[in-house]
């Protein structure tokens, strides 16, 4: 199997890349915030447990989108792999994603981390806010998602370079020439490891 985990701070374009890694390796897409939103749609155990922490404005504790995770993996067992858009977020949830993988003998196949200068990220969520009216996409709040992902989710990098997974992909360029960037590491990781 080959299970990716995409990082990106907000604007890299993760989610435009997860879509083409999808299409080209045919990889389940785990991500945190479109199983949450299933879950409590289905109205599962775990979707109303979920909805009542997020009716109250607080973020869903580790252990259900943990359980949500385990709960992915174990529906889609058995094919290509996964692509994990969003999550680990956390260190603790490395930990957490490591051992509910090695319940099928898998682990972390790479680790991508699409690298992009700030000022580029700010010049394209603008853009973007622009042009489909996002109301979150401005300047305070755009500062304030990059600082929250450089804090909580950048250190997760560093877990994954201690395992020798991690590799910084340059996220700037066209949509194609990133994507043959990835593949091309992920073509030369396969090959090594």
């Amino acid at each position: 199997m080959l299970n990716i985990v995409l990082f990106g701070p907000p604007g890299s374009g993760k989610g435009t890349q997860a879509e083409k890694l999808i299409d080209k390796y045919k990889l389940t897409h785990v991500a945190t915030g479109d199983i949450l939103r299933d879950e409590v749609d289905r109205q599962t155990d775990l979707g109303k447990q979920a909805k009542v922490i997020m009716d109250a404005g607080e973020l869903v504790p580790d252990n259900i989108v943990i359980d949500m995770i385990r709960k992915k993996l174990e529906e889609h067992k058995g094919g290509p792999g996964f692509i994990f858009d969003g999550f680990p977020r956390t260190v603790d949830q490395a930990r957490e994603l490591r051992k509910a993988l090695s319940k099928y003998d898998e682990n972390v196949s790479i680790v991508i981390s699409l690298e992009v200068p700030k000022e580029v990220l700010m010049e394209r969520m603008l853009k973007r806010g622009k042009e489909t009216g996002r109301s979150d996409d401005n300047e305070e709040t755009i500062n304030n998602r990059i600082d929250v992902y450089e804090r909580q989710t950048v250190p997760v990098t560093y877990y994954y370079d201690k395992k020798h997974v991690h590799v910084s992909v340059d996220g700037v360029g066209t949509i194609e020439e990133i994507f043959k960037r990835i593949v091309k590491k992920i073509e030369e990781f396969e090959t090594y490891h």
